[in-house]
C-alpha cells in the first residue's frame, strides 16, 4: 500500500517529525556524507523488515547501522584497539566497521542477518548526526534506492526510486562524497570488505600495515555466502502444507493457523520477514536435538523472495563434519 512520501527540511521542525516517525517504525531518508540512507529503528522487526520490503532486497544481508557517536557504537558492537584506532582515525566519516555484536545490544536480528557481528558507522554529515541526536537511537540505514538501482545523491533520486514507499526524505541536498563507505572487517583482523569513501591506503596508513582485500562487496559478512549458513540444528523441509509426525511447523498464512508458530496468519510478508530470525530459532529449540521443521510455502514475491532465500539457505545440506 502507497503511502504520502514527504520532502522535510533539514530544520529542528523537519528534523523532530522525522524522528518522531522513525520512532513510529515508519522509513525515513536522510543525507550522509556519501550517499542517502534509507532509515528505520535499527531495534524494530518491522521496521527493518520494512527497509527490505521497499528497496526491494532479494536477500537478508546485513545493514549498515548508523550511529550519532564512538561512545553510542560502544555500546552495541565490541571494539578492540585496532577498530578503536581506526574510528578515532576516520570518524565522523565514510568508514563502516564489521565488529562482534554486543548481546545485550538490542539489535533486530534482520540487521545483522542472523550473525554474531554489525556493521557500524559514524556519519560525518550534519543532517545525518542531527537526525541520530533527535532519534536517539541506532538507524540501519542502507542505500535509499531500489535493490539494483544507482545510489542517491540528491532528494529527487531517493523520491524517483521510492516515493510510495517511505514516510519521508530529509532533504539535506546533494551528497559531498557521492560514493558509499569504505568497509573494514574486524571480526578476525583487518580486511577490506568493500572499497568506498575512505582510500584503502589511507586505512593501511593508520594500521602502519597491509590491508587484505575479502569478503564480498554486496555482502560484508563473508561467511553469509556459504549455502547452508545460518541453519539451525533442526532439518528444515520447505514447502510443507502439513507437517509430518514429530516436525515442528513453522506455518504461513491462514491455512497455517494451527502451525506450532506461525509467521504472519494473516499472510503479511512484512511481518513474516519481521518474524523470520526469532521463530527459526524457536522452531529449532522445540525441535530439539535430532529434530525437524516443517515451513509452510512461502509466495516467491515481494519480501517473499528474501524469505524463501534464508530458507533454503537454512533447508541447504550440511557439509560433512
Amino acid at each position: 500500500m502507497e503511502e504520502e512520501t514527504r520532502l522535510l527540511p533539514p530544520d529542528r521542525e523537519g528534523l523532530a517529525e522525522a524522528a518522531r516517525l522513525l520512532a513510529e517504525g515508519r522509513l525515513v531518508a536522510f543525507p550522509t556524507e556519501t550517499v542517502y540512507g534509507l532509515g528505520g529503528d535499527a531495534r524494530n522487526d518491522r521496521a527493518v523488515a520494512a527497509v527490505f520490503d521497499a528497496k526491494g532486497r532479494p536477500r537478508f544481508n546485513p545493514l549498515i547501522v548508523h550511529l550519532p557517536s564512538l561512545e553510542a557504537a560502544r555500546k552495541i558492537a565490541v571494539f578492540d584497539a585496532t577498530a578503536e584506532r581506526l574510528a578515532s582515525a576516520f570518524w565522523p566519516g565514510p568508514l563502516t566497521l564489521v565488529l562482534p555484536v554486543r548481546p545485550e545490544a538490542g539489535l533486530s536480528p534482520l540487521v545483522t542477518a542472523g550473525l554474531d557481528t554489525v556493521a557500524v558507522r559514524v556519519p560525518a554529515h550534519p543532517v545525518a548526526r542531527a537526525l541520530l541526536e533527535a532519534f536517539g537511537g541506532p538507524l540501519a540505514g542502507p542505500s535509499a534506492n531500489p535493490s539494483g538501482k544507482v545510489s542517491p545523491t540528491r532528494p529527487a533520486h531517493v523520491l524517483s526510486g521510492l516515493s510510495g514507499r517511505i514516510a519521508a526524505v530529509v532533504d539535506g541536498g546533494d551528497c559531498a562524497v557521492g560514493v558509499e563507505s569504505t568497509i573494514v572487517g574486524l571480526a578476525e583482523g583487518p580486511v577490506l570488505l568493500r572499497p568506498g569513501g575512505i582510500p584503502a591506503e589511507a586505512i593501511e596508513a593508520c594500521l602502519g600495515g597491509p590491508l587484505p582485500t575479502g569478503g564480498h562487496a554486496e555482502k560484508p559478512s563473508a561467511p553469509g555466502q556459504l549455502a547452508s549458513h545460518y541453519a539451525p540444528s533442526a532439518r528444515v523441509r520447505l514447502g510443507a502444507d502439513t507437517p509430518k509426525q514429530g516436525e515442528v511447523w513453522l506455518g504461513f498464512g491462514h491455512d497455517a493457523l494451527e502451525a506450532d508458530l506461525n509467521l504472519s496468519p494473516t499472510g503479511d510478508l512484512v511481518e513474516a520477514a519481521a518474524n523470520l530470525f526469532h521463530y527459526l530459532r524457536e522452531a529449532d529449540a522445540l525441535a530439539g536435538e535430532g529434530g525437524a521443521i516443517a515451513v509452510s510455502p512461502i509466495p516467491e514475491k515481494g519480501l517473499g523472495r528474501a524469505i524463501n532465500d534464508r530458507l533454503r539457505r537454512a533447508a541447504a545440506p550440511r557439509p560433512a563434519a
